[in-house]
């Protein structure tokens, strides 16, 4: 078996693609949006990862999305709804041109969110990354968890699923209640 998950060392050029996207993205959405914030494993400096930059979005309340989608759309995204999470909406990009614009550039790799303020969704990405951005242990050891898995799976789901334990344990140092670790956990169950 020949793993598919590709995690590879940090690379510098993250934080200016996370930039660039959301420059287009406050171009789009004005006020619409209170914050948008570069999370995920690309958003921690020394972290290796998957080359994908997670967005997320950050709308004050939910109604707002009947204003953000249709525009979203017009980027080149398709909306998939909460998935399983709420306060979490995720969008789909249907080309490499995503968001797209007059010149047809290639962008990054990346997943798109919209998370309401306050939610479970938004909290745990944000939670996650600042606690890993203050700790070079932590980032030492999720980055090498992270390859180990990615050596022994072509299962995205279960490489998920593999981390959940890290991941609860680090949102637990952080203050998140264990009710919400419990969600978080059954939202990374493979399905």
């Amino acid at each position: 078996m020949k793993p598919t998950i590709l995690v590879v060392d940090y690379h510098p050029s993250w934080p200016k693609q996370f930039e660039d996207l959301k420059r287009i993205f406050n171009d789009a959405l004005g006020n619409l949006v209170i914050a948008i914030e570069h999370v995920g494993s690309t958003s921690v400096p020394g972290l290796a990862s998957k080359p994908i930059l997670d967005i997320d979005l950050i709308v004050k309340e939910e109604r707002q999305l009947n204003e953000v989608i249709p525009i979203l759309v017009t980027l080149g995204y398709q909306s998939r709804g909460e998935m399983g999470i709420k306060g979490r909406y995720a969008f789909h990009a249907i080309s490499e041109f995503s968001p797209e614009q007059e010149e047809n550039i290639t962008r990054p790799k990346h997943h798109l969110y919209c998370c309401i303020e306050g939610s479970l969704g938004l909290n745990n990405h944000l939670l996650f990354r600042n606690a890993l951005r203050k700790s070079p242990v932590l980032i030492t050891q999720y980055g090498e968890l992270k390859k180990k898995l990615a050596s022994l799976t072509d299962d995205i789901d279960h490489y998920v699923e593999s981390k959940s334990a890290f991941i609860a344990s680090v949102l637990t140092n952080s203050g998140l209640s264990s009710d919400h670790i419990k969600d978080v956990i059954h939202q990374n169950k493979k399905k």
